[in-house]
């Protein structure tokens, strides 16, 4: 007998329809024989379903038996096809009615006692559901309680095979889990990092100032000072003034985290921001992604929020090169072997570097041993392009004992954050209508459009790119940078104060650094 189950198949963030095709009855030695391009985890799933259909209480078929995963030339991986293949037996030998399986999409591995396990891809797997017009899904429950936050879709959660199969037969009653998740989700606990305040940092007035432009914009910032000035500290608190993420950004960032793995009940934090922050031995393909089978890679794990990278020029020149065309198209594509993915990633970098090899450059307490030679061969670590796609470089000097013990109250994060968001308000307004969200991703045209210059700004623009040898990526870096600086204070149009504030964020630029 067939039976036909709908699965899926997860190709870097989205989901591919899969046929569970199960046929019994054949002739020939009993065994039975999978196809459909499994790789090693989908083989060993015969031996997982058989364990679990026994300690369940049902049988094996007895007979020759083909299970084909369609399409053929798509690559299955992962133990998913557990449950779908269970119940695909069940039903091809007359153990389950299958006559109502074609509403479902059904998706879970399986423990040898029977019990299901989460698996990869939730959310993309709701959204094929019902964008193939299926009335609901079967999955673990702390797959479910992710795929619940996609609208018009029931959402089963299923904790056993046996559960699964006497749901199916109508001996009981499950309730989705649509209202239950979004009703408890958002009373999750704040990540460690979203609970750090700004008020716990003294001084430092010039580098909180510049972060708070380049959360306000979207713009990319690189904090340069000696080892203890604070530059860490600082960008740990960034979350905590970050406007939260809208439910169409929430989803797009919970797609990208549950595709590798990680759900709104581990690392991922209901209706906040990612903050990623990778080791500066980090390979080329963990910062961008990739792999044998492509996948996500730090670059889109912080899709939406921040990638702190600190001690900057640590990390391998390879690496950062690959940096430069996402930060440019806020996309990704990954070619391999296995097939080629486009994967979303637009970040707000936030870096940290030391403004010499000792870390001691320019600093009053501590002498500085390094040579000119050393300095030089250490900031062309960062390459001007990379740098030019930095909007803001702001300095962070070291504070004595006796600043640090004598420094007044500090704004927190809250009054910080009320700012943050008054301006990223009127940039939504502004941009209403387009893909832009921010100044930071506005567009050429978007630039001529909201951000003019009379002919003495004009003239004072031009005067600091030739004295600073600036490019004209960095023209348009600074128009941006001017901009927010106008929305944060609430004024209409550029003024000369703003101007000359963004061009100050690239004192670090072209020949001065270098």
């Amino acid at each position: 007998m067939l039976a036909i189950i709908h699965s899926a198949a997860l190709v870097g963030i989205e989901a591919t329809p899969v046929q569970v095709e199960v046929n019994t009855g054949e002739r020939g030695e009993p065994k039975l024989i999978l196809v459909g391009l499994p790789d090693a985890a989908v083989k060993e799933s015969d031996d997982r379903v058989f364990s679990a259909l026994s300690n369940s209480g049902f049988h094996a078929p007895r007979t020759r038996t083909t299970i084909n995963l369609a399409p053929g030339d798509l690559r299955k991986e992962g133990p998913l096809y557990d449950l779908p293949i269970a119940i695909g037996i069940l039903a091809a030998t007359d153990q389950l009615q299958g006559k109502h399986l074609e509403r479902f999409l059904i998706a879970g591995e399986l423990s040898l006692s029977g019990a299901t396990r989460p698996v990869k891809g939730g959310l993309a797997l709701a959204l094929l559901a019902r964008a193939t017009k299926k009335q609901a899904v079967l999955l673990p429950s702390v797959t479910a309680q992710e795929a619940a936050l996609v609208e018009g879709l029931d959402v089963y959660q299923i904790d056993s095979l046996d559960a699964a199969v006497r749901f199916l037969r109508g001996d009981f009653t499950l309730h989705p889990v649509n209202a239950a998740t979004k009703s408890a989700a958002p009373s999750r606990a704040p990540s460690v990092m979203a609970q750090t305040d700004f008020s716990e940092i003294k001084g430092q007035q010039a580098v909180r100032r510049a972060i708070e432009v380049a959360v306000a914009g979207g713009h990319n910032a690189l904090m340069i000072g000696p080892p203890g000035s604070g530059k860490s500290m600082i960008a740990k608190r960034i979350p905590g003034i970050m406007p939260k993420p809208t439910l169409d950004e929430f989803l797009e960032i919970l797609r990208i985290h549950s595709a590798a793995g990680c759900t709104i009940n581990g690392e991922m934090h209901f209706m906040e921001r990612p903050v990623r922050a990778p080791h500066h031995t980090i390979s080329d393909v963990g910062l961008l992604g990739g792999g044998a089978i492509p996948g996500p890679g730090e670059i889109s794990l912080a899709h939406h929020g921040v990638l702190f990278l600190d001690e900057l020029p640590e990390f391998k020149r390879s690496a950062l090169e690959v940096l430069r065309q996402p930060l440019e198209d806020r996309h990704v594509t990954i070619s391999r072997s296995a097939g080629k993915i486009t994967l979303p990633c637009s970040f707000m970098l936030v870096a940290a570097m030391n403004p010499c090899p000792c870390g001691y450059l320019g600093d009053g307490r501590h002498e500085c041993r390094c040579s000119p030679a050393q300095i030089q061969r250490y900031r062309a670590r960062i390459s001007g392009p990379l740098l030019d796609r930095i909007d803001i470089h702001v300095e962070t000097p070291a504070l004595s004992l006796a600043e640090l013990r004598n420094a007044a109250p500090t704004e927190s994060s809250a009054s910080m954050r009320t700012r943050v968001q008054l301006a990223r308000e009127r940039q939504c307004a502004r941009f209403h209508g387009s893909r832009t969200t921010s100044n930071a991703l506005m567009t050429v045209t978007q630039i001529k459009h909201h951000c003019p210059l009379d002919s003495t700004l004009g003239d004072l623009l031009q005067q600091a790119m030739e004295q600073l040898s600036l490019s004209a990526r960095a023209y348009d870096r600074i128009l941006k940078v001017a901009r927010t600086i106008a929305d944060l204070s609430g004024a209409t149009g550029i003024t000369a104060p703003h101007l000359l504030e963004a061009i100050q964020y690239r004192s670090l630029d072209r020949n001065l650094f270098y």
